[in-house]
């Protein structure tokens, strides 16, 4: 069974000091979406409307059949997973995942099948009792996905999640990402800086420019030599960048 659930951006309307914000966005269920853009553009600002840590000056954020505009981040079915990973310093990799389960870490012994059984799932099994510290880059970031995996909230949301990561980490994680996201059907939004993830995680792509939805397709055409204009300036300023 798919645990996604549709998301829906309805004439949203949103001010963060002088930029002005304006996003209308429907996400089918158990569909996974990459969004990119220049830095400043609104992408995060987009995944801070859905999980709840910003709210709409106007319209509706529709989550499944459930209007969540106003709806505090703890109230929405909603994980976020963010570029620092927000591991805690002092807990053990188990509880950093556990939390996901009870934030009082109070734990069941279904609770404790269902960190292992994540842990083991991201290639994290045998870590259990590391520190943050004692980890890897990649290794932190599968950490975060674990955490994910435990709330099992039908909608997930990454922001820049392997920005960090070396080329090779990023192309494992992606496909770690793809491969949960057949298995478990949660409706994704991944926020990226990089071409390549776009490709490798996502059939849809969504362009976010001057805080509106500039362009919104398959990721394979609008990245493509007769991609939008936008895109395609976008992408050729990063690899000269580079």
């Amino acid at each position: 069974m798919s645990l996604g659930l549709p998301v829906v951006l309805e004439g949203v309307r949103f001010a963060y000091g002088e930029t002005r914000m304006s996003f209308d966005l429907a996400i089918a269920a158990a569909e996974i979406v990459a969004i990119m853009g220049p830095s400043g553009s609104g992408k995060s600002t987009l995944l801070n409307l859905v999980a709840g840590f910003e709210t709409p000056a106007v319209g509706r954020i529709l989550i499944g059949d459930r209007d969540v505009s106003t709806d505090p981040p703890s109230q929405r079915p909603v994980s976020m997973i963010f570029q620092e990973n927000n591991l805690f310093a002092h807990l053990d990799l188990f509880a950093n995942v556990a939390l996901g389960r009870s934030p009082t870490l109070r734990l069941s012994s279904d609770d404790r099948s269902a960190v292992g059984e994540a842990l083991a799932r991201v290639g994290l099994a045998g870590k259990e009792a590391r520190r943050p510290r004692e980890l890897s880059g990649g290794e932190r970031q599968r950490a975060a996905l674990a955490r994910a995996l435990v709330r099992r909230r039908p909608v997930l949301l990454m922001d820049e999640p392997f920005a960090s990561l070396g080329p090779g980490l990023r192309a494992d994680m992606a496909a770690l990402v793809a491969e949960l996201h057949r298995e478990t059907g949660m409706t994704i939004l991944v926020v990226t800086h990089s071409p390549g993830d776009a490709l490798a995680l996502a059939p849809r792509m969504v362009f976010v420019e001057a805080g509106r939805i500039a362009a919104d397709g398959l990721a394979a055409d609008l990245l493509g030599d007769a991609g939008p204009e936008t895109v395609r300036a976008y992408v050729g300023e990063r690899r000269r960048s580079r």
